[in-house]
């Protein structure tokens, strides 16, 4: 089979799983997605079969849309609410500072990426690293953020944005920094 698929991808599934079931049930070897989402995230995962896995990389460069929550005074390992709380803080700012913080990340921003991620360091993915309890200093990488709106504060700390952005922008990082 060749061809693209876009995927309705449900929370406690990594990129790789939803290809491997496709793997399964198309009984196709070439088969790729465009784009990891987290084992968190849920959302649409494109997927290209056949040959169209040549079009992997032009679509992996085109504009991507998510909304998050940013969940603000807390931090963790994973950069993400799955992850041990490392510290917590209170939050004493106003809907406005928090919109002109969310507004200052639009551009060209460097992003470290995160320890757990399927990003590779000397061959082995940074994420089977941070399992074993191992940091390793990664530089930063440059990518673009298009756009962030702020769409509405749930509770004292908790806000929804939707991010546009390009290739490379890790948005539970992005959530990081903005905190």
């Amino acid at each position: 089979m060749e061809g693209i698929i876009n995927v309705r991808k449900e929370k406690g599934y990594t990129s790789f799983d939803v290809v491997a079931v496709l793997r399964g049930i198309l009984h196709e070897k070439k088969i790729g997605h465009c784009g990891t989402l987290d084992p968190d995230a849920e959302g649409v995962l494109v997927v290209c079969t056949g040959h169209a896995t040549k079009l992997v990389d032009l679509l992996t460069a085109h504009e991507k849309t998510y909304e998050t929550v940013l969940r603000l005074g807390i931090t963790t390992d994973t950069q993400d609410t799955t992850g041990e709380i490392l510290a917590e803080k209170e939050v004493n700012l106003t809907e406005e500072e928090i919109r002109e913080a969310v507004r200052s990340f639009i551009g060209e921003i460097e992003q470290i990426p995160p320890m757990y991620s399927a990003v590779k360091k000397d061959g082995r993915r940074l994420y089977q690293l941070a399992r074993k309890g191992e940091t390793v200093e990664m530089p930063a990488r440059r990518c673009r953020v298009y756009g962030i709106e702020y769409l509405e504060q749930t509770d004292e700390r908790t806000h929804r944005i939707r991010v546009e952005c390009g290739k490379g922008v890790y948005i539970r990082t992005l959530c990081h920094d903005i905190g």
